[in-house]
């Protein structure tokens, strides 16, 4: 950085999070999951989670009459814990009983790190090799291609670790705001003396763990470079999003997010022109498919969201290059529009919402007649409200699905008055 100048937050935060066995991801020294990691999700907190995304994507597939070749893409698996608890469901669900010849084909698993491959693998192989199904790492989505088995993707806790830019208005127009040294003495624009009365406020207060303070800081691109205008010009919701923020203001746009998406409707919906509905296309037949997109964030594009995770604490996101997870929210509005017309989008609803239509608090019921004890009844119950909490992970987290079904069907629980 000293010898080339300051890099876009993009090429920061990608290289925090998978530069080769130093990263966050791929380093396997970094404990990054659960209680001793540095933050806990959802499928890690209660099976519910899984199962009833797993009934959601059952759903789709009863609603597409039944295919008989089906095959699961999950994009940032983790631990392989949500996949296990789908898995199970479909298992039991169909495969378990199964008198009509269904066959789960493949589980894809997008995932760079060989420490987080080595752990899903511990996690799925069994299930794996007893159904006869194939188990499948990519590197990146792009390597897994249309196909004519019906698709079910999930997508959890996935958009919001890509790589994003961040720009700032002037009263030159949009300048980029990069990461600079702090032996460079470029001025981080948004310290109280920067060029615009910008606002100066930060979702996060200064936490280094090196008594000299940050390695790093923000500095402005003196003029317009390429990248500014071409992530103004992604998509129609960002130009109108830039149109309408004052001097000083603040955008992160994620180009890697606007092409994962676009690619996951190509997976699940034929390409045709974008002044057309959704029809099915005989000459490029795919099988169809449904996917969950389920993330921080909201539809609107977002100023300051960027973040670090640190021992489940906020720390400054330059502390500890590559030993805190980076993260910041999903613009479901961009995703949207990346999709186009190629597939039917519902959402994005509110994590609660979505678990309490789907049957959350049955399930727990459930769960609470056959637990022994009373410390286990406790644990259920806690879980339970820390996934529907409205003041945390029940609110924070936006459930976003899409679909390519023949008929286009309204979908539960997104679409009002459909019956579950």
């Amino acid at each position: 950085m000293q010898a080339t100048g300051p890099i876009s937050f993009a090429n920061y935060m990608q290289t925090c999070l998978t530069f080769p066995n130093l990263g966050y991801y791929t380093n396997p020294e970094n404990s990054v999951f659960g209680t001793r990691g540095d933050f806990i999700t959802s499928p890690e907190i209660s099976q519910v989670f899984g199962e009833l995304v797993g009934v959601w994507l059952l759903q789709q597939w009863m609603l597409a009459g039944r295919p008989k070749a089906i095959r699961l893409v999950e994009l940032g698996p983790g631990r392989g814990t949500l996949m296990d608890d789908i898995l199970r469901v479909i298992h039991r669900l169909v495969l378990e009983t199964n008198k009509t010849g269904v066959h789960l084909k493949e589980i894809n698993l997008v995932e760079a790190s060989p420490a987080m491959r080595s752990i899903q693998e511990d996690k799925l192989r069994v299930f794996a090799d007893s159904t006869g199904c194939e188990l499948i790492w990519h590197d990146t989505l792009s390597s897994i291609k249309p196909s004519n088995d019906f698709t079910m993707i999930v997508a959890h806790e996935f958009f919001d670790a890509l790589p994003f830019y961040s720009i700032q208005k002037t009263q030159g127009g949009w300048r980029e705001v990069m990461v600079a040294s702090t032996l460079d003495p470029i001025k981080d624009p948004r310290s109280s003396q920067s060029e615009v009365d910008a606002d100066t406020s930060s979702p996060l207060s200064p936490s280094s763990s090196d008594p000299h303070g940050p390695l790093f800081q923000r500095v402005l691109s003196p003029t317009a470079n390429a990248m500014t205008r071409t992530v103004l010009n992604l998509s129609p919701h960002l130009a109108e999003s830039a149109a309408n923020l004052p001097v000083g203001a603040f955008l992160e746009i994620s180009i890697e997010s606007y092409i994962n998406a676009a690619a996951l409707a190509q997976l699940i919906g034929p390409p045709r022109p974008s002044d057309e509905p959704r029809v099915d296309d005989v000459e490029n037949p795919t099988g169809g498919g449904c996917g969950l997109i389920i993330d921080y964030g909201g539809e609107q594009a977002f100023e300051n969201s960027f973040r670090a995770f640190k021992e489940h604490k906020l720390v400054d996101v330059f502390d500890q290059p590559g030993k805190t997870d980076l993260t910041a929210n999903v613009d479901f509005a961009l995703l949207k529009q990346a999709m186009g017309n190629q597939v039917d989008k519902h959402g994005p609803v509110t994590q609660a919402d979505f678990l309490n239509k789907m049957g959350m608090p049955v399930r727990v019921m459930g769960l609470l007649q056959k637990a022994t004890d009373k410390e286990r009844r406790a644990t259920i119950i806690d879980a339970a409200k820390r996934l529907a909490d409205p003041a945390g992970m029940g609110n924070e987290y936006k459930v976003f699905g899409f679909t390519n079904i023949p008929g286009s069907p309204p979908v539960y629980p997104f679409d009002e008055d459909v019956p579950a």
